[in-house]
């Protein structure tokens, strides 16, 4: 079974991508849906993470207040850590049980937005996809998706592996400048691709 890692920076189109490949019969596992779901009201992880940082971040209904422990964490080293050592194991156990599920599956996608930051999720793939288009792009869609601020949007952008540097360890690259209808077109040819890659692989093993 053939693991595609679906990468990019932040509003780069990851998840348009990832919807587009689902329609075509593609299951994904995305660490920031599970990562979703394991905080959401009533989850034990959702309830270390209030023992770690206190009901601050905590809305008045018990849900996760996302802003406001992004806040907290962006510019302070210490308690990202903290909430890392909570978040990561707990996603990458629950990524392992859904990529195991679809094992009589063609080819899966693996979303994972720091993909090439994680040596820990590359083991799991057998082939990079990475989602690229321009900053000013990138601002410009997070921006009406979050409702953040340019600076944030930057700092983000800062934050994460370079653009040029995640391109060049990419297997495939879909540029992601154009119309909805482009993008719908690439991601069917690299599903084509990816399905023959797989029945080849089936015919000679």
């Amino acid at each position: 079974m053939l693991v595609i890692g679906l990468t990019g920076g932040i509003g780069s189109g990851k998840s348009e991508v990832s919807r587009l490949f689902s329609e075509l019969g593609v299951p994904i596992v995305d660490v920031d849906v599970i990562s979703h779901q394991l905080t959401a009201k009533g989850q034990s992880t959702l309830q270390a993470i209030a023992n770690q940082f206190g009901t601050i971040v905590l809305n008045k209904d018990g849900s996760l207040n996302r802003e406001r422990l992004r806040e907290i964490v962006f510019n302070n080293t210490e308690a990202r850590y903290a909430l890392e050592a909570i978040m990561h194991p707990a996603i990458y156990e629950e990524a392992m049980i859904e990529l195991n599920r679809n094992k009589a599956i063609p080819y899966q996608i693996l979303v994972v937005p720091l993909l090439f930051e994680s040596t820990r999720y590359q083991k799991l793939i057998n082939h990079s996809l990475v989602i690229d288009c321009d900053s000013a792009t990138q601002i410009d869609r997070a921006s009406k998706r979050d409702g953040s601020s340019k600076s944030q949007i930057e700092k983000i952008i800062a934050a994460q592996i370079p653009r040029e540097t995640r391109n060049q360890l990419a297997d495939d690259i879909i540029p992601n400048n154009g119309s909805l209808d482009d993008l719908k077109e690439k991601v069917i040819q690299l599903n084509d691709k990816y399905r023959n890659t797989c029945a080849v692989t089936q015919s000679t093993s």
